[in-house]
């Protein structure tokens, strides 16, 4: 009898071994595997984008990475990367998920690529904006992605999960501001539609508030060793569109932040830890409060260093699993249609066009002209949506610049504990204000290849990811109890909606 039980343990050593030699046998249950891999463009000068013009940068200020994350349990495995990078479309990400998934196996529909939205980063979009895609980073970047996912997914290993978030309401702050009825502006196609915009300015007079409500929750998933001794990865989440810098090649506050966790979590210890920061719901976010005096001297340093300690200080109160958590992603893809130039926009974009000839465009007209015959060519734009459900966690992927309240909404509404949304994942779709916004104007709404979905995109997309979210949790999403308007933020736009309505009717022959 002794005999058999001695036998028993040591089988069920055996099999306790192997599980933490080999994840993917027996009941190992979840694992982790990460990798940093530079993306600093070889090839100087590149094209920038970020702007309204093109322009090139003949130096890399800071390196530029793709942070990649993979994530497996014995039902499915789940890649992650976040990508030092404006902005990165559709074709270009697929691209790199079809290199990845021969070399891992993962299948495509299992993996996200995201943006941070630096705009210090070279351009693989073409016409974003005024600006092209450089087409020798355009082909440098996918076989960079796709060996940062190969080397996460070859690193992995027994890890446990822990996630948390914080308010940080001192670093984001809407930066779209309505304008006063009387200071309403004219937009690059001669129609005075401008009701709010970005960047008004510190405590300028001519503007009322902020257009909508910021999403200041800063979130962070671990990932550690299963023995809870040594750090794996960080992926944080926060809602702010960029910090910025005047000249060359630049991670922007995303790469320092990054940084700064990896010291203060992994210190000097030789481990292949990984942070990440990936872009959130910032389309009108961004960190100056413009209701307060300008802060002189602030920089990029002192903003991530910041975050960073905010950071840090959720991070060491962060519970832990102690089972594997259920592992689970969803994908929706869909076509959604463009709000097409009527035929006076085009006429009025082909004369620009042809005075403006081959050379790029240098004025924002010349710009939205560009933009025009570009959405007539282009009418439909293919969305690629995703959920991802880790334990209680849930983490949405969208292609859009999106705006705070979107983000909020879909937080309020998830059926998860925690749920944070990466923008700019998968795609580059563009901003996608809520219906009403569009009636304030501003350039994102301004009809282009970044700004050029119909008006019920955003509830469209709000509503399948709701929909993904349900799928993957088994439960219904919570009821939406308010609106996050405020009293003046509502009254704004009902007025801005009656205005435009009138201005159509006028421009329509209805007075």
């Amino acid at each position: 009898m002794k005999c058999d039980l001695r036998k028993t343990r040591l089988r069920w050593s055996v099999v306790v071994l192997l599980c933490f030699c080999f994840p993917s046998v027996g009941e190992c249950g979840f694992s982790v595997g990460v990798a940093n891999v530079d993306i600093s463009p070889p090839t100087l000068p590149a094209i920038q984008n970020g702007g309204f013009l093109e322009r090139s940068q003949d130096e890399v200020l800071h390196r530029l990475s793709a942070r990649c994350f993979v994530l497996k349990s014995k039902e499915t495995t789940v890649a992650i990367v976040v990508v030092d990078s404006c902005m990165i479309p559709r074709e270009i990400c697929d691209r790199a998920k079809v290199l990845a998934s021969k070399q891992t196996g993962i299948p495509i529909d299992r993996m996200l690529i995201s943006s941070t939205h630096t705009h210090s980063a070279p351009s693989v979009m073409n016409l974003c904006l005024g600006s092209r895609s450089d087409p020798n980073y355009e082909r440098f970047l996918p076989p960079k992605l796709a060996e940062g996912i190969a080397r996460a997914y070859a690193s992995l290993e027994p890890a446990r999960i822990g996630f948390t978030v914080v308010d940080a309401p001192k670093h984001t702050h809407c930066r779209r501001w309505l304008k006063q009825p009387d200071k309403y502006g004219v937009d690059p196609f001669g129609e005075t539609t401008v009701r709010a915009i970005m960047h008004p300015g510190h405590q300028n007079p001519a503007f009322s508030g902020p257009s909508g409500p910021a999403d200041t929750g800063l979130s962070l998933l671990s990932f550690q060793s299963a023995d809870g001794k040594r750090p794996l990865g960080l992926l944080a989440n926060y809602s702010m569109h960029y910090f910025g810098n005047a000249v060359g090649f630049s991670a922007d506050y995303y790469g320092k932040f990054s940084s700064l966790m990896e010291q203060k979590i992994a210190g000097k210890e030789k481990t292949p830890f990984v942070a990440a920061m990936s872009q959130g719901t910032s389309g009108d976010l961004q960190w100056m409060d413009y209701s307060q005096p300008q802060r002189k001297h602030y920089s990029l340093e002192q903003y991530a260093g910041e975050l960073a300690d905010l950071a840090f200080d959720a991070y060491q109160k962060i519970d832990y699993t102690t089972g594997a958590p259920k592992l689970a992603m969803a994908e929706s893809r869909f076509t959604l249609d463009r709000r097409l130039p009527t035929p006076e926009r085009l006429a009025w974009a082909g004369d620009l066009n042809t005075k403006r000839g081959t050379r790029r465009p240098n004025s924002k007209q010349e710009v939205y002209a560009e933009q025009a015959t570009w959405i007539a060519a282009h009418p439909q734009e293919e969305i690629v949506l995703q959920t991802i459900g880790i334990g209680d966690l849930a983490i949405t992927a969208i292609p859009n610049e999106v705006y705070g309240i979107t983000g909020l909404k879909l937080k309020a509404q998830s059926p998860f504990k925690m749920t944070f949304n990466m923008s700019l994942a998968n795609g580059a779709a563009g901003y996608i204000p809520p219906p009403e916004q569009h009636y304030l104007g501003g350039y994102t709404t301004w009809p282009a290849r970044t700004a050029g979905l119909a008006t019920t995109a955003e509830p469209q997309i709000v509503e399948t990811l709701l929909g993904l979210l349900e799928t993957l949790s088994g439960q219904k999403r919570k009821p939406l109890t308010t609106d996050f308007y405020n009293e003046e933020q509502r009254s704004a736009i009902e007025k801005a909606k009656a205005d435009e309505n009138n201005r159509v009717n006028r421009g329509a022959g209805v007075d």
